[in-house]
């Protein structure tokens, strides 16, 4: 638990200092990683940006436009990395991770029925977002509608942590402070899931 705090500090001046000397390039940069499987918080991110624009660095409009494209970017990036790469490397290498060609077929009949809505939640979710475009993409969900509805729950989430930061100012790290124990319960229920999956397909047998 140590270690993820102290990698929450070293983030966190690292992020401070990237906007404070890049302005919005640092922001789009660091939205387009933190929709990768970078492990970045925008809670770290867009509060700070909000933060800038409190006190007139920023205009708060754009701020949120750039941070949305940035996560669009990143989301796309790690959307064609699932779907040039995922799968292939999958059916070579799944046995290896207990994934089958039944599990793939579930995947690409979830984001057949449900992507949409899955992808526009995924966004407000810690941990989640940050590996929700790779399925995706393996599943060859349509692009356009993998870009609006990333787009879409991307702009409203950072929206609104921007906008708490802009509220809070100074205080901006508190948005990280109380948002942390929804992404220590979400790390929780993942690793439950893991869990389960190994159980399903090795237990079982």
């Amino acid at each position: 638990m140590q270690f993820v705090e102290n990698f929450i500090k070293e983030a966190a001046k690292y992020t401070t200092h990237l906007i404070s000397t890049s302005g919005y390039l640092g922001v789009f940069l660091l939205m387009a990683a933190e929709s990768t499987m970078v492990p970045l918080p925008s809670e770290l991110v867009m509060p700070f940006a909000g933060y800038l624009a409190y006190t007139g660095k920023f205009n708060f409009l754009f701020v949120i436009l750039i941070a949305g494209l940035g996560t669009v970017f990143g989301s796309l990036v790690s959307y064609y990395i699932g779907e040039y790469g995922g799968e292939p490397f999958l059916e070579k290498y799944g046995k290896y991770l207990l994934i089958n060609k039944k599990d793939l077929e579930w995947t690409h009949k979830w984001f057949t029925n449900y992507g949409e809505k899955t992808i526009f939640i995924s966004r407000f979710i810690p941990v989640v977002r940050h590996l929700i475009s790779i399925p995706a993409g393996i599943a060859e969900m349509n692009i356009k509608r993998f870009t609006i509805f990333t787009f879409l729950g991307g702009f409203l989430w950072n929206t609104f942590l921007a906008y708490l930061g802009y509220l809070l100012g100074q205080n901006w790290t508190l948005v990280h402070h109380y948002t942390k124990p929804l992404s220590h319960v979400v790390v929780v229920l993942l690793i439950a899931g893991v869990v389960f999956f190994v159980y399903k397909h090795v237990y079982k047998k």
